[in-house]
């Protein structure tokens, strides 16, 4: 399984203090069948991105971890100003090993109601942003079909997978299982913090997911998806999302019989 957003690299942000933290929770994702890793430090207001200290960071891991699991680069990237303008003077600082995906991270509170332009911006320009973990966001859960749009824009959405097992609670359990059905998942990451507290969870996510949705469902969304984001490749076809593009005809419809009185 290929894991694309994971708090591994030590003394960066809120994920492990030390080596031996994050030699922890690499030997739990190699016990649960993981064969590679994006690590994805944050970059907001709180804590400064440096790729270069992360890249050092990520070689101490390899030179301890001896090829066991193959380790990339990515960011967890916060929508401000100052990120966003330095995505566009070098994007391969922030994406996914370089290549074109971004894991867009958005605050608790007060997603902007322009955030469509952005997405527009970022896909026009060759990046395609990743939501993650829409399910856990207090504002996404009171207005889940803001998210329609920007799939319909080409973002992907990426869920939490001990959020399907109930650990984020209820609501987040409920509202990723009303996202699968409706095929707007695209990848399931752990988003592990720690080995105790924010642990690795993709084999039992896996588990969950083949047992309520299917073997293909399951391998899509732990494996082939998030493999071909590994490699910036262009994920194969899949599921046509529901409501996404009927609500689009819809309203275009809409607005064409407003325009000509029909």
């Amino acid at each position: 399984m290929f894991d694309i957003h994971y708090h591994l690299l030590f003394d960066i942000d809120d994920g492990p203090k030390t080596i031996e933290d994050s030699m922890a929770l690499a030997e739990a994702s190699i016990a649960e069948g993981v064969t590679h890793i994006v690590c994805t430090p944050h970059s907001n207001d709180k804590y400064k991105f440096n790729l270069d200290l992360n890249r050092e960071r990520m070689e101490m891991l390899n030179q301890r971890l001896g090829g066991r699991i193959t380790l990339g680069l990515g960011c967890d990237f916060h929508l401000s100003y100052d990120n966003i303008d330095n995505l566009y003077k070098d994007r391969s600082r922030f994406t996914i090993n370089g290549n074109q995906y971004l894991l867009v991270e958005f605050p608790d509170f007060g997603i902007a109601a322009n955030m469509a332009a952005t997405f527009y911006e970022m896909t026009a320009s060759g990046i395609t942003p990743i939501i993650t973990h829409p399910e856990r966001n207090p504002t996404l859960q009171k207005d889940p079909h803001r998210i329609a749009e920007w799939i319909r824009l080409g973002c992907l959405v990426q869920i939490t997978g001990a959020s399907l097992l109930g650990r984020f609670g209820q609501r987040a359990q409920a509202m990723s299982h009303e996202f699968l059905k409706k095929n707007w998942v695209h990848i399931i990451a752990s988003d592990a913090h720690s080995a105790e507290r924010r642990s690795p969870s993709m084999s039992r996510a896996h588990q969950a997911l083949q047992s309520q949705y299917g073997q293909q469902t399951a391998d899509r969304l732990c494996m082939e998806n998030p493999r071909a984001v590994y490699f910036g490749e262009t994920l194969a076809e899949q599921p046509e999302p529901a409501g996404v593009y009927d609500t689009y005809k819809s309203t275009k419809r809409g607005f064409f019989s407003r325009l000509f009185g029909k």
